[in-house]
């Protein structure tokens, strides 16, 4: 018991940073998602094109690949761009997620029938009104388990931040058991993200509830 309070102070400090990458990742691509989404659904071909493209490569290539390119691999290219760990880190996982997140809600706006915007315009609502009151509430109700997913899986790829040095949980963990040469600070740490993602598991769950009424 002495000895996990000896090590607590470490671990908590380390997942400070998770959580704060956590959190940030999530304000930067929620809403950047949503724009590139409806980029790609616009009629202008040309950023259809450019932006399906970075969507392909951002799905199509491991975000530990992407974490390594934009620490180390701008500096090598001669960008004049060096990024400290926790800016390299933010820019990574937010180009990563925003690709995620636009295709989730591309499918959402797609599933959006046609003939409810034509109603719409039928009651004389404006194009915001039908946005706000009719598409969104249903996008919402559509997007919220694919959203719940990759929230998820966001919290765990969180702790790839450890291969630039960044002192997040893992690695806090990680330096604890090195040194002492023991497995229970690693045994704190999955504790921890089983916490975590326990806690963001029954939050999405509540915000599903709440939109479960529209049918």
């Amino acid at each position: 018991m002495d000895y996990i309070m000896e090590v607590m102070p470490s671990l908590i400090s380390g997942m400070v940073v998770t959580l704060s990458v956590f959190f940030w990742t999530l304000v930067g691509s929620l809403p950047l998602g949503l724009i590139v989404s409806l980029g790609m659904m616009s009629r202008f071909k040309i950023l259809q094109k450019i932006l399906g493209i970075y969507v392909w490569l951002m799905r199509g290539t491991p975000l530990l690949l992407q974490l390594i390119f934009v620490f180390y691999g701008l500096p090598l290219l001669g960008t004049g761009i060096v990024l400290p760990r926790y800016e390299a880190a933010l820019v990574a996982f937010i180009l990563n997620y925003t690709a995620y997140f636009a295709e989730i809600f591309r499918g959402g706006l797609q599933s959006i029938d046609k003939g409810q915007y034509e109603s719409a315009k039928v009651l004389r609502l404006s194009y915001w009104q039908t946005i706000r009151k009719v598409v969104a509430p249903q996008v919402i109700k559509i997007v919220i388990p694919s959203i719940g997913n990759e929230v998820i899986n966001l919290v765990k790829d969180s702790s790839l931040v450890y291969v630039i040095g960044l002192g997040d949980l893992l690695r806090a963990g990680n330096v604890a058991t090195s040194r002492d040469v023991t497995l229970v600070p690693l045994l704190l740490v999955g504790a921890m993200y089983l916490m975590m993602t326990a806690f963001f598991t029954y939050v999405l769950k509540k915000i599903e509830q709440h939109y479960s009424y529209w049918k």
